[in-house]
């Protein structure tokens, strides 16, 4: 298995969020105004997430069920991930800001040793939910191929957004704010997931990472579609090559494979129908010479 990346977002997405911190007041209102506002992204139709049952590292239950009507923040994480380490902070001043109607949660994945977890926990003074992902769980939430990765979870317990890399808590304070019906500073939009938040909607994908079907007509790029989806990656992710492209677009193998297939089927050409000797009609009828008129008596 290789090994999770610690991601970064842009640069401009952490500053555009740090900014839409720290603007007063007045300058929120004319940015209303203006309609000058960021925007968030919600699915459309979330699917339920998926259930688990874990321990904490205290040792009491940990799953879903107890935050239902609470926004959930599901974290993938590890110790050794620096962007992971560097986001805690702001984690830790979410749920106690919203202590009550929000749960944050820690799963901690790649982990050798419990005990340098809690030393961890103990020096970054971890106030919410942390636990050990199990494999099951990191599968059901369609494989953690970078860490951090977040899972967004509204009040009903669906899944409505998915982050990979660190980005600024004041992007998830906004997220958490409309999930709960308070006022923000910003405009809400809806999206059809296309495999970027489920692997299972991976075949619902139109563009793929790393994919360039623009010299394919539109019946070879369903064509082609249709083949990533059918066909297993063999870098050892056990997914399709369209969930690889989507879940891991650094893997050369998926990347190598696509463009394989793309000009397979660009570089096929239909065999022209074969021609038919024409059949023979069907034959004449004879004439009868005792077709004449009956001679008089």
């Amino acid at each position: 298995m290789r090994r999770l990346s610690p991601i970064r977002p842009p640069r401009f997405t952490r500053l555009l969020f740090l900014a839409l911190a720290l603007l007063p007041v007045g300058l929120l209102a004319a940015a209303r105004a203006s309609a000058q506002l960021p925007v968030i992204r919600f699915v459309r139709d979330p699917d339920p997430a998926p259930t688990f049952n874990l321990k904490e590292l205290g040792g009491k239950d940990l799953n879903l069920d107890a935050s239902r009507g609470k926004v959930v923040l599901l974290n993938f994480w590890a110790t050794w991930c620096g962007p992971c380490r560097e986001e805690i902070p702001g984690l830790i001043a979410l749920q106690k800001h919203y202590a009550g109607r929000l749960q944050i949660i820690g799963l901690v994945v790649d982990v050798d040793d419990e005990k340098e977890v809690r030393d961890v926990m103990q020096a970054e003074g971890i106030n919410y939910s942390v636990a050990v992902a199990d494999m099951k769980t990191r599968l059901d939430y369609g494989g953690i191929t970078a860490l951090p990765t977040l899972f967004l979870i509204d009040t009903e317990g669906r899944v409505v957004q998915k982050h990979v890399g660190l980005f600024n808590p004041a992007l998830f304070e906004v997220e958490i704010r409309a999930l709960l019906g308070l006022p923000i500073a910003a405009k809400v939009e809806t999206f059809e997931d296309d495999g970027d938040i489920f692997l299972k909607h991976a075949d619902r994908a139109k563009i793929l990472p790393g994919v360039d079907m623009s010299a394919l007509s539109p019946e070879q790029r369903e064509v082609a579609l249709h083949k990533f989806n059918a066909e297993s990656c063999t870098c050892g992710c056990k997914f399709t090559l369209a969930q690889c492209r989507i879940y891991d677009p650094a893997c050369l193998i998926s990347q190598q494979r696509t463009a394989a297939v793309i000009k397979e089927i660009s570089v096929k050409e239909t065999a022209p129908p074969k021609e038919t000797e024409p059949q023979p009609g069907p034959a004449a009828p004879v004439s009868s010479s005792s077709s004449s008129a009956p001679s008089q008596p």
